[in-house]
């Protein structure tokens, strides 16, 4: 199958192919199950399929949590369907103690992931996940930049021996990926080749804005090196190193809260092993007061591809 054809087949929502993968996954192991707290897409009929390894635990996700590490414990391998700011706010204990304290293998899958919520409104958005997950000893922190990547994303984290985070957001989102590719847990891809700047981004809709950055900039007679950074733990700090050593100056673009998320994680790396100028680029450390549209709310809080253009012309003078 092409990509195209898988495109056409499942859609370009990740919220979609990370259920998709655990079906396909369910189809030949018998220890896959699927939890949800009231988020099934009748689109991917897990349940129906498999109803004695489906469960619907309600919205209740601290409880949600437990049963998950309790399946784990006993050998299966459980992932979890529910909102990001749930997952690791009203579950935060949850995940400290019942799975990364005794290392369980739950893959837990945080939907509407940044401020894709949109119009939910800010008890909705989730711009803290990545700070508390990477934070937690053991934890595999994922976040994928299209669909295909998301797909590829979950049925990976089946053969992670620990609990795993991976970020979905919520509607379609542009395509990265042009073709099929050996997706690599921990191994950044690089989109595009560049000398003057790189821009490391992470997650749906960011990674392709910043290939839109990295093409206004070429009209400038910029090169722009793109990151597809899909893995925050762990991080690939030989491509960060790189980076910075090549390019001199380093450019992070994530929808997450600026402090604790991916920009930090780099300037750590680049502040230790190649320091070099590190502009970051993240939700600003208020909450969103808007409800609407995903897009026009990034651009609201400064993550528009023109102002990240606009950060490296300025820097770059």
């Amino acid at each position: 199958m092409t990509l195209d054809t898988w495109v056409a087949e499942h859609g370009t929502s990740s919220r979609t192919t990370c259920r998709v993968a655990q079906l396909e996954l369910a189809r030949s192991d018998d220890r896959i199950l699927s939890l949800e707290n009231d988020l099934a897409l009748p689109s991917v009929p897990f349940g129906t399929e498999f109803p004695d390894r489906y469960r619907q635990i309600g919205i209740a996700e601290a409880n949600l949590m437990g049963v998950a590490a309790g399946l784990a414990q006993s050998g299966r391998i459980p992932y979890v369907n529910t909102f990001a700011v749930f997952a690791t706010m009203r579950a935060c204990e949850q995940l400290r103690v019942d799975l990364s304290y005794p290392k369980a293998g739950v893959k837990v899958v945080g939907y509407y992931t940044g401020l894709s919520g949109g119009f939910a409104g800010p008890t909705h958005h989730s711009t803290e996940d990545i700070a508390v997950t990477r934070a937690l000893p053991g934890f595999t922190v994922l976040s994928p930049a299209d669909a295909y990547e998301a797909f590829l994303a979950t049925k990976a984290a089946a053969d992670i021996n620990g609990p795993v985070y991976l970020r979905a957001s919520r509607g379609d989102t542009p395509m990265v990926h042009r073709e099929e590719y050996d997706f690599r847990i921990g191994e950044a891809v690089t989109l595009r080749e560049g000398s003057d700047v790189t821009i490391i981004a992470t997650g749906c809709l960011i990674v392709p804005r910043a290939l839109e950055v990295a093409d206004r900039l070429a009209e400038r007679g910029i090169s722009c090196r793109v990151v597809n950074m899909h893995t925050i733990k762990p991080l690939d700090t030989a491509a960060i190193i790189a980076a910075a050593r090549e390019t001199g100056l380093v450019v992070t673009y994530e929808d997450h809260n600026a402090l604790g998320g991916l920009g930090s994680a780099v300037a750590g790396v680049v502040l230790e092993h190649a320091p070099a100028p590190v502009l970051r680029f993240g939700v600003p450390d208020v909450f969103c007061t808007r409800s609407d549209d995903y897009e026009q709310i990034l651009d609201l809080h400064g993550l528009g591809a023109s102002d990240v253009y606009d950060g490296i012309i300025g820097r770059l003078r």
